[in-house]
């Protein structure tokens, strides 16, 4: 793991430090080079106790060519950051990029998180954050906002106006606590707020069946600012649009001869040089086809195809 290791410790940009290919190719996050396919550590507290089937899922994504996991303290407060701490190594240099606006709860409610976006909770997490990765300072931290659907939505006092709340992150930035900044779940009218602060990424909801926020996505291209979406395959929400039933999808799919999940990872990767992407998995199965979709082309038509399917979003109730 790294805190703020420059590119160049990696040697070519096209491989990790430890000599894989870089998964889906190399990107850049944070002034650094990293795979365009990372890992997303979400998922990993699924395996509770079995931690050395947790490792090994992280280790295997190393030895993959990944050098991108995103985190939180709130993933199974703490798991999933202890746990990274304990699998991944100083000399893999893997950048690992974590977020604030939320923390656990363990008061048997109907969600394992609540919300905490106050600016004193945003710098009692990036703490939380520290201490369970063990570094001094955070490579990259993404402020996840809550101010509109999918998901909890912000009320009373954890209503706060987004300055205020750069205003503490770019206080931690300057303190040394964090190295970059990156938000998420924002609006366009958030990103250009946000923009003059210095962001290195933009994680919001989106796929080829949930491209809303298109324009914000052109923003960040012009901006070189990284667009990591979650839900990349459509939500698991009740009643919101997947990818992989998409007719087009799976014709693609079928002809690329992979499956759907892995063509409409791919079509990702085709669309803006700017994204990556950090699929989320317990399984070693599933790690290997997300990292294997990094190597799938499309012919023209197939990709025209692609880009011509609608956007869904706006057709369901958001929860």
């Amino acid at each position: 793991m790294t805190s703020s290791t420059p590119a160049a410790s990696t040697g070519s940009a096209d491989r990790t430090a430890t000599g894989a290919l870089r998964a889906g190719g190399a990107g850049r996050l944070g002034g650094r080079a990293v795979s365009r396919i990372g890992f997303g550590a979400m998922q990993l507290p699924r395996l509770g106790e079995d931690r050395a089937a947790a490792a090994g899922i992280l280790r295997r994504a190393v030895e993959l060519g990944i050098d991108h996991i995103d985190t939180a303290y709130f993933y199974g407060d703490g798991y999933s950051n202890t746990l990274i701490r304990e699998a991944i190594r100083p000399e893999d240099d893997v950048l690992v990029v974590t977020k604030v606006g939320a923390t656990p709860d363990n008061s048997g409610g109907p969600h394992p998180l609540r919300l905490a976006q106050r600016p004193e909770e945003l710098r009692t997490a990036v703490d939380d954050n520290l201490a369970s990765l063990g570094l001094e300072q955070l490579p990259l931290v993404n402020l996840r906002r809550a101010a509109r659907a999918p998901g909890l939505i912000a009320e009373g006092d954890q209503v706060v106006d987004l300055d205020d709340q750069l205003a503490v992150m770019t206080a931690l930035r300057d303190e040394g606590k964090i190295a970059a900044i990156g938000i998420s779940h924002v609006d366009a009218d958030d990103l250009r707020r946000a923009v003059p602060a210095g962001l290195a990424c933009v994680q919001n909801a989106y796929s080829l069946v949930a491209r809303d926020d298109e324009k914000m996505l052109d923003i960040c291209v012009a901006e070189d600012i990284a667009w990591v979406p979650y839900f990349p395959l459509g939500s698991a929400f009740p009643g919101m649009p997947k990818v992989t039933d998409e007719p087009a999808v799976i014709a693609a799919a079928t002809s690329a001869g992979v499956t759907p999940a892995q063509a409409g990872l791919a079509w990702l990767l085709h669309h803006a040089p700017n994204v990556l992407l950090i699929p989320g998995t317990a399984d070693a199965g599933h790690l290997a086809a997300n990292v294997a979709a990094g190597a799938v082309r499309f012919d023209p038509a197939t990709l025209a195809a692609l880009d011509a399917v609608p956007t869904r979003s706006g057709e369901i109730e958001t929860h």
